[in-house]
């Protein structure tokens, strides 16, 4: 599926994997309100076709492919049609990902391996994608879609944190890489916090009750945000919400006491009794039927924003701000002396 016509203007390319639902779909709207034409990759025809009308009603190009990203194969074929019909692609968001919610025993091996597939390997597979196409270039930009479990692992998300501890180990080799080989190709590992995505809505689940992101929760678009931001000023590493910043700087200095809070806290605050609903077919192994947009079930208890998230959008307004306030005091303290 392609949409209009190019437009006369110099076009900047996206690709977003898994673009159709949560944080994806959320993220394909912020990049082609940002002026980006965008191709999507995921399974399902409903969500492809939804999207795709979306991109053509802001007005930019769009291409809707459907593709599933733990088949290294079709993300290059893939590939290849993006930029025989929209151009060379100038950014790559590795966000598709599939999980199991239940403990390490009682998740099937299949199971394991298969979230593994999508969440970690359709990264690996994306990133050779983009690289092998940006690198003879010389520009270009990765962005992994990581999240506070990259730092921390936490109870009855086994395949899904461990996905993800991959994916950051992963993509600091290949910076690495890039780095000896002076590559002008950037990479950028964004974290996101909990997320109020479709995601567990059709996560497969052997939980007792409606599965649901460990507070504090944020809307997805508050890491769409945080994503274009990214997309426009190249970072290696980002910490969406003040969450993931905690998380982080306490597994690093508290590890005991993470071990101890997240067995606790992170076990209930996963479970949902609330949302008694009937829930979506599970799309591990095969996509959920529908367009089921960016949002899921707990817009009731979610965030759409935070003092952090404002921080990461306004970086410079933010080191500005940080180099007056330092010249202030330094002012301060010369005239001080001064007096003495």
């Amino acid at each position: 599926m392609t949409s209009s016509d190019p437009q006369t203007a110099p076009a900047r390319i996206a690709v977003v994997t898994g673009g159709t639902a949560g944080l994806g779909r959320a993220t394909v709207r912020a990049l082609t309100a940002d002026g980006w034409d965008v191709a999507v990759l995921a399974r399902g025809a409903d969500g492809l076709a939804g999207t795709l009308v979306e991109i053509e009603a802001s007005g930019r190009r769009g291409l809707a492919i459907a593709a599933d990203v733990a088949d290294g194969a079709a993300v290059e074929a893939a590939a290849d049609r993006i930029e025989d019909e929209l151009g060379p692609i100038d950014l790559w968001v590795n966000n598709a990902m599939a999980g199991v919610f239940g403990t390490f025993l009682d998740t099937d091996p299949d199971d394991f391996r298969r979230a593994t597939d999508v969440t970690y390997f359709g990264v690996v597979n994306g990133t050779r994608a983009a690289l092998s196409r940006m690198v003879p270039r010389d520009r270009g930009h990765v962005i992994q879609i990581g999240s506070a479990l990259a730092h921390r692992g936490i109870p009855l998300q086994s395949g899904y944190c461990g996905a993800k501890h991959a994916i950051k180990g992963f993509t600091e080799s290949v910076v690495a890489e890039l780095t000896h080989e002076g590559s002008a190709v950037a990479v950028s590992m964004v974290d996101m916090p909990a997320l109020n995505t479709i995601q567990f809505s059709w996560v497969k689940s052997k939980l007792d009750a409606h599965p649901q992101p460990v507070p504090t929760i944020f809307e997805p678009e508050a890491g769409a945000r945080a994503v274009v931001a990214v997309a426009n000023t190249p970072r290696r590493r980002t910490w969406v919400g003040e969450p993931t910043v905690m998380t982080v700087l306490g597994n690093k200095f508290l590890p005991r006491f993470m071990d101890w809070y997240l067995s606790k806290a992170a076990w209930d605050g996963q479970f949902a009794p609330d949302k008694n609903g009937p829930r979506l077919p599970d799309n591990l192994y095969a996509p959920s039927p529908g367009d089921q947009g960016a949002r899921g079930a707990f817009s009731d208890r979610a965030k759409e924003d935070s003092v952090q998230l404002w921080g990461i959008r306004n970086r410079r307004l933010v080191a500005g701000a940080g180099a007056a306030l330092g010249t202030g005091a330094a002012a301060l303290a010369v005239g001080l002396l001064r007096r003495r």
